[in-house]
Order: structure tokens, then sequence, then C-alpha cells
């Protein structure tokens, strides 16, 4: 019971990355604010946890999400021990298709409001001398061209994370950081599908991207949080992870494939 009794908050929690880590800070003890945009996923999620889990519908493009959720977690667990940014709105785009509105949207649920819940979640992460932990992308570092505003905001995320990092760290909360590579997650596998991709791809990936022959699976992502969310992280802030199968820096794939 590596989170006993802790009190954690995940975002977009309802499906992937997010409901692979509520699932796990459950088992490991903890009591966890599940959130996402659509009841009907968030009630299936929750029947399956117990009094463990608690359901918040938000729509973090909203300003006024931030303390709704955080006002959320205390109602039903009275504490907040850690907090962890995972929502993200991946939306494909270049330099042709990214207008105003596509940026500002992805700019507004990508960093805007992981920073503004950290704000509003302030007073009770100090009390508990919390942790935060953000769900970032390997994105961050130049993207692809067809994921422009989605790369851009990964890059501020990772600011942010550094930044709040340096600055929370006299008042007792951490600031972690994963930039996660390719995942298979429900929304990723039915992308593909509808980007011509067929049904049996996942069992098919290129060396290059995937040495084990597998890409990454959300229970990967939820194994690495458990850590960063425990005390046996503890005091250790700042980091940046990259959760890949491969060096990015550096890496150096073979031209030739057997």
């Amino acid at each position: 019971m590596r989170l006993k009794d802790k009190v954690i908050i995940v975002t977009g929690s309802t499906t992937g990355i997010g409901e692979a880590i509520a699932r796990r800070c459950i088992a490991e003890g903890a009591s966890v604010l599940i959130h996402g945009t659509r009841r009907d996923a968030g009630e299936q999620v929750i029947a399956s946890l117990g009094a463990a889990a608690t359901l918040h519908i938000d729509d973090l493009s909203e300003a006024g999400a931030a303390p709704r959720l955080i006002a959320a977690a205390l109602s039903a667990f009275g504490k907040l021990d850690g907090l962890v940014n995972n929502a993200a709105w991946l939306v494909r785009s270049n330099i042709h298709t990214t207008d105003a509105a596509l940026f500002d949207r992805a700019m507004a649920i990508n960093v805007r409001a992981p920073l503004l819940l950290i704000k509003a979640a302030m007073e009770s992460l100090e009390a508990t001398r919390g942790s935060v932990l953000n769900i970032g992308s390997i994105n961050a570092y130049t993207g692809e061209a067809n994921q422009l505003a989605y790369s851009v905001s990964k890059g501020a995320l990772m600011t942010l994370s550094r930044n709040l990092a340096d600055a929370l760290g006299r008042q007792g909360v951490r600031v972690n950081h994963f930039n996660v590579g390719w995942v298979l997650t429900p929304n990723e596998y039915q992308l593909k599908i509808s980007e011509g991709l067929n049904p049996h791809w996942p069992e098919h990936i290129p060396a290059a991207y995937a040495p084990s022959g597998r890409i990454l699976t959300p229970e990967h992502i939820a194994g690495a949080a458990v850590y960063w969310l425990s005390d046996e992280s503890r005091p250790i802030s700042g980091s940046v992870l990259e959760l890949e199968q491969y060096p990015v820096i550096g890496r150096n794939p073979l031209k030739e494939e057997k």
C-alpha cells in the first residue's frame, strides 16, 4: 500500500492513461477523484472502484473548472495529497490548419488548466506536503508536423513543471513530469483506425518505433506514477522523465530492417 490514505486527483481519468493511473492509485491505498467530460464514461469507471473513488465532470477549457475540481476533492475526502495533470487535447494540426481558436484551445486545456489546478490546490498541497505529476509527451522536444499546437503545448507544460518545481520547493510541494512516448490507449487505437490503419495495427509496429515489438500500455505509465506520487520519491522535485523504449536524445535507429 504505497499510497495508503492519500487523496489524489487524476484529470482525464475516465479512459486511457488517466484511468490506469487512477486504478493503480486506488490499488495502492489511495482515494481518487475521477475527472472527465463524459458522465457516462465516468460512471462506468467509478462503478468498478467503489467508495475510494468520486466523480467530477468538468470542461478544463473553462477557467473556472480548476477551483471546482479542487473543491470537489476536498468535499469528498477532506484533503489533497496529489494532483496528476493528465487530461489533454490531442489534436492534429499543422502550420496551415492551426488557427487562433485551435491554438488557444490547445493551450487552455494542455497548459493553462494544469497551471490553474496547481494554483487552486496550493493551500491543500502545502498542508500535506503533496506532490504534482504532470503528464507530458516526448512531442515537447519538437513533435510532428501534424501535431503543431499539441507539441507546442507540451513544450510549455514541461517548462511549467520545471518552473514550479523550482518555485515551490521551499513550500514542500513537489512537481515532477513525464514525457510519455507512444502509448496504446483506446483513443490512440481508434485514431489510427480512422487514419486508415487496419484493426491489427498494434501487432505490426515498425522496430524503429517499438524495439520491443509492442508500444507502451497505460499500465506502464501508471506503475511509474505511483513512485512519484508516493513518499518514496521525497524530496525529489523538478525531474523530467522520458517514458519510452529508446533514448529520446541521441537515438540512432538502424537504417536496415532485418
